[in-house]
Parts: C-alpha cells; sequence; structure tokens
C-alpha cells in the first residue's frame, strides 16, 4: 500500500537536510509521556531492544519480530501479543514542523482506494487518529494508526486485529509505545525518510540466521 511522496516542499521542510549540524543551537524537548527523544529519556530501569533509530521496550508475552531484507538490514519492527500487532516506524521530519497531518491524509487516501474505509478519530490518546480496515486473507481486518511529531523526526505506530478497536487489547501496547525512545542521530536525512534501523549487537553473529520476519502491510511515509 504505497503513499506518494509530495514533490513540492516549503523551505522549513528542506531545512533537516541542511548541514553543518555542529553550529546549530538545539532547543531542548518540551516535557513529554512517551514516546521519548534519547535526548529526554527517562533514567528508568525499563529493559529495551537498541534497534539503532528505536529503542524498544521488552515486555512479557509480547514477541519484538524484525523483518531483515538480504542484506541483514532492519526494514520493519512489530511487536506481537495475542490482542494483535503494533508495527513502529521512525522518520525524518522538518526541525520546525510535523507531518503527521499531511502523513494521516495520505495514509486515509491509500486506505480508501482500497476499501479500508479510513475515518479520523480526533480524541486519540496520541492526539488525532486514523482507524480503518487493512485487506487480509478471508477478510479484513482492523487497522489504527497513530503518529508522534517529535524533535526532527517523526514516530508511526501501526496497531492490527483487536488492539486497533479495542480499548482493553490496545493497553499493553500503548504503555510500550509510551516508552519508545527515538534517536534521531545527527546525519543530515531527507523529511519523511526512514532514521536507520540496525539488529541488536547480541544477535549479530557469525553463522546465525537473521529473526524471524514480520508481515509488513504498512503503507510507507513517503
Amino acid at each position: 500500500m504505497a503513499l506518494r511522496r509530495k514533490n513540492k516542499r516549503t523551505e522549513r521542510s528542506k531545512l533537516d537536510a541542511t548541514p553543518p549540524w555542529e553550529t546549530r543551537l538545539r532547543d531542548e524537548p518540551p516535557a513529554t509521556t512517551g514516546p521519548f527523544d534519547e535526548r529526554d529519556a527517562p533514567d528508568d530501569e525499563v529493559a529495551r531492544i537498541d534497534l539503532g533509530a528505536i529503542r524498544v521496550p521488552v515486555r512479557e508475552g509480547m514477541d519484538v519480530r524484525l523483518e531483515v531484507n538480504e542484506a541483514q538490514q532492519v526494514v520493519a519492527v512489530t511487536l506481537a501479543a495475542p490482542s494483535g500487532t503494533m508495527q513502529l516506524g521512525a522518520y525524518a521530519a522538518p526541525r520546525n514542523e510535523g507531518i503527521w497531518e499531511d502523513v494521516r491524509g495520505e495514509i486515509a487516501e491509500s486506505l480508501r482506494a482500497q476499501r479500508g474505509a479510513p475515518k479520523e478519530r480526533p480524541d486519540g490518546r496520541f492526539g488525532t487518529e486514523l482507524v480503518g480496515t487493512l485487506a487480509a486473507e478471508g477478510g479484513r481486518l482492523p487497522v489504527r494508526f497513530v503518529g508522534i511529531d517529535g524533535p526532527r523526526w517523526f514516530l508511526r505506530a501501526m496497531f492490527v486485529g483487536p488492539a486497533a478497536v479495542e480499548d482493553r487489547q490496545a493497553a499493553l501496547f500503548e504503555h510500550v509505545l509510551r516508552q519508545v525512545v527515538v534517536v534521531r542521530g545527527t546525519d543530515p536525512l531527507p523529511v519523511r525518510d526512514p532514521i536507520p534501523l540496525r539488529l541488536p549487537k547480541e544477535l549479530v553473529l557469525p553463522g546465525d540466521e537473521p529473526p524471524g520476519a514480520a508481515p509488513n502491510g504498512a503503507p510507507p511515509v513517503g
């Protein structure tokens, strides 16, 4: 389910790809209850898997599945539990403006083209969210998109299954989402490009088989 990339960008949206970062003053991030930028990550005892762009909390009863390409590069992260799945992706964003409003509209258009009946939910627990359905074997599955605009990054979460429509089933995923830490880094990246993910260091061993792949049904941002 592909989304088109907007060819025309404002001058503000181009700032993210303009070096050098070392000479720029960076404002302190505002207080947040999560997800966190690495600069305001809490000093807690939560165990997190370091995947480069995203540090994902480890929770009992929830599997972390990595989709890896032939070059052993992680291209998707999915958390799975009996109540459904939550796929996470982090992307470069402009310094002074968010992109969730535009991305949300493009995802809605893509869902609409596939009879996904998209509907905005302005009172979502993470702000304005998008709900709809995805085509699946044997019918359709409920889906819910959450977007968080951070400092020079955008984090998208896609809930699929019961967790997309039932508050009780979504609670664990939402708790984990609030404990995610995003690591933007200082490398210049075009707006909407994925922030690179990587295998955890403890998994990169000679002769290791790549982790089990997770289905990647989310539309790309861009």
